[in-house]
């Protein structure tokens, strides 16, 4: 019926897309996909490979046994292991299971999604003209990520965090968790591309150019209105620098505030947050994180941008 009724009304909806407005929101939405797709499908081959391959012990071993030391060096090594925001919170998960300090894998959480060498050569690509938003990037990341492991190491209480009680790969070979997770990784971050594409393409051809420069226009709203657009599309991190790049009208701090928070706090993290550590740990981790990303962006954008 679906088919008969486009056959039907083949003229009218041809029309429709040779519109200047359906003509822009097109250009916008394939420019977007295309360029973020590669991105996305080698961040969700690396981060199934680790996710499966590299035992959880290894982080375990290698983190300091001094809780305080641990956090950094967790952030950091966030920043050299490529992983999607789907892979970290299992991996994290696995993490406080096998007896790291619980700021030390938050810390790991956060940092792995958001300052990994496939986002951070994805941001290069998205911004060529604007190099220092790689640096901005990598640095608002890590100091969140850091700022949140000590944060919770200073102020955290065991009965908040409910550790998961099982393997995310329990019972599956390696060839098929390694599979299983990238096809579960590339169909659910790859709608939310599509998602967030759709939306940077009807911010651009559809939205009134004047309420988009009235919202640029104003530093606080600016920095205020993408954060929370980065919550509400909830897009992967891979691919989350091309919609930034396509929303010119806004600052690039703007823009580096958006990049902070869509991969340390958005829906989907926070229900898997909420599944894997309990709902009262996601109720007081997501708005502590939300709240420091956006600071600690706008003043890394005041400094380096």
């Amino acid at each position: 019926m679906l088919l008969l009724l486009t056959l039907l009304l083949q003229g009218p909806i041809r029309g429709a897309l040779a519109g200047p407005v359906m003509q822009s929101w097109m250009t916008v939405f394939v420019a977007v996909t295309v360029q973020a797709l590669p991105f996305l499908v080698l961040g969700v081959l690396l981060s199934a490979a680790i996710a499966v391959f590299v035992p959880a012990s290894f982080f375990a071993r290698a983190l300091p046994k001094n809780p305080a030391l641990a956090v950094p060096v967790a952030g950091v090594a966030g920043a050299v292991l490529p992983g999607c925001e789907c892979a970290s919170v299992p991996v994290a998960g696995a993490l406080v299971r096998r007896g790291v300090t619980p700021a030390a894998a938050l810390a790991f959480l956060l940092s792995a999604p958001a300052i990994n060498p496939v986002v951070l050569t994805a941001t290069a690509v998205a911004f060529p003209r604007n190099p220092e938003m790689v640096l901005g990037r990598l640095v608002a990341g890590l100091l969140v990520a850091c700022a949140m492991g000590w944060l919770w190491l200073r102020l955290g209480r065991a009965d908040w965090l409910r550790p998961p009680a099982r393997a995310s790969y329990e019972g599956r070979g390696r060839g098929a968790a390694f599979w299983g997770s990238v096809r579960h990784d590339v169909m659910h971050a790859g709608g939310f591309l599509v998602v967030g594409a759709m939306a940077a393409a009807t911010l651009k051809a559809v939205v009134p150019q004047e309420w988009l420069r009235a919202a640029a226009g104003n530093p606080v709203v600016s920095v205020l209105a993408l954060a929370v657009l980065a919550v509400l599309l909830s897009i992967c991190s891979e691919a989350d620098a091309f919609v930034a790049a396509s929303l010119s009208q806004f600052s690039l701090t703007a823009r580096l505030a958006f990049l902070t928070v869509g991969p340390m706090i958005d829906l989907k993290l926070f229900a898997m947050q909420a599944g894997t550590f309990g709902r009262g740990f996601a109720l007081r981790f997501a708005p502590a994180t939300f709240t420091l990303a956006v600071l600690v962006a706008v003043l890394t954008g005041a400094v380096l941008l």
